[in-house]
């Protein structure tokens, strides 16, 4: 059995173990109703391994769930790599197979993941699991972070990726978002050793065309050599920024109770959100939209906005204001300042 051969007592071997222990305790869930979430690559390949580990010390096995996204020729090669990996694990695999070839104008990059989440969530309703285990770790997060301060994101989007969120009635646990991708990589070559079995390695990783592969490829490598620990400096922020989106999310919520909003939250008193000072009318915007379910405006549409309400006759009777955002469009009628949704 592979097992007997497998370093389960090594350091690295135990760390990644109490990571997805810790994670399930704090889900109150356990490890028999998860499934896995393989690609074949090394980070989630490890994760079915150590789960497995877990799994064989409680009487349990869990699931293996893998999207083909049929996106490079070796596809079909990558799914019977995870399936062999399941039946060295001992474990159930589950296949589907998925369509990015439309990217509906987001991008190639965001279609894969959005139809990966999708075929997740069909195969867990198939199997009425309600809690997928995911492989990202410190380097990935730590990379989210840079991205998104490349792109301007505000605190909320500088928190990065969460331990455990919620999409579409499903939770996603993130255990090793402490753990470095060398952990992980040096227990792969201990399993490897083990089984004979190696992971598959995309090769869209190293493809500078795409957003993520050209910060790991061009941006890291310099990163290492003037700041080895970047990786775990920017996955503290994370962290950070992630509590500090929950006192503003407190803020917002407590801002906006006090404009005598509608029972829907649809609309609230103009002259009382000009109560408040200009970081907090800001802030309180963008509560409203993301509460409605709309993405944050542009810092110039926001900016917009906020000059022509507070230009408004004080009673709000311009009817002419009508400022579009993300398929809605915010109006004025006498005092009360309203999102009319498509």
């Amino acid at each position: 059995m592979w097992l007997a051969k497998y370093s389960i007592d090594s350091s690295d071997s135990i760390a990644l173990r109490a990571a997805i222990q810790n994670s399930l305790e704090s889900a109150g869930v356990m490890l028999s109703d998860v499934a896995l979430a393989v690609s074949g690559g090394p980070d989630s390949a490890m994760l079915a391994v150590e789960c497995a580990v877990l799994a064989n010390m409680c009487g349990v096995k869990p699931n293996i769930f893998h999207v083909h996204h049929g996106l490079q020729d070796s596809a079909d090669t990558w799914q019977s790599k995870v399936h062999d990996l399941a039946h060295i694990l001992g474990v159930s695999c589950h296949s589907i197979k998925v369509n990015v070839a439309s990217t509906a104008g987001i991008g190639i990059e965001a279609a894969a993941r959005k139809a990966r989440y999708e075929a997740i969530s069909n195969l867990a309703d198939q199997l009425n699991i309600k809690h997928i285990i995911l492989a990202h770790h410190r380097d990935d997060q730590a990379e989210t972070v840079l991205l998104r301060l490349l792109r301007g994101s505000g605190p909320s989007g500088l928190s990065a990726m969460a331990p455990i969120i919620e999409r579409d009635g499903i939770n996603y646990l993130r255990p090793w978002l402490n753990v470095s991708r060398l952990s992980i990589m040096q227990q792969m070559q201990a399993f490897i050793m083990a089984t004979g079995w190696s992971p598959v390695y995309d090769p869209t990783n190293y493809d500078q065309k795409y957003t993520r592969s050209a910060v790991r490829e061009l941006l890291a490598p310099a990163l290492d050599r003037r700041w080895p620990s970047w990786q775990s400096i920017l996955a503290r922020h994370a962290e950070h920024a992630a509590q500090t989106t929950e006192i503003l999310l407190e803020v917002g919520n407590e801002d906006f109770s006090k404009l005598d909003p509608d029972p829907s939250g649809l609309s609230f008193s103009l002259q009382k959100w000009r109560g408040l000072s200009r970081a907090r009318q800001a802030h309180v915007l963008r509560f409203w939209f993301d509460r409605h379910g709309l993405r944050a405006p542009t810092h110039a549409r926001l900016n917009n906005l906020m000059r022509q309400m507070r230009t408004l006759h004080a009673l709000g009777h311009d009817r002419h204001m009508q400022v579009k955002h993300d398929g809605a469009v915010v109006k004025c009628h006498r005092g009360r300042v309203s999102l009319e949704l498509k």
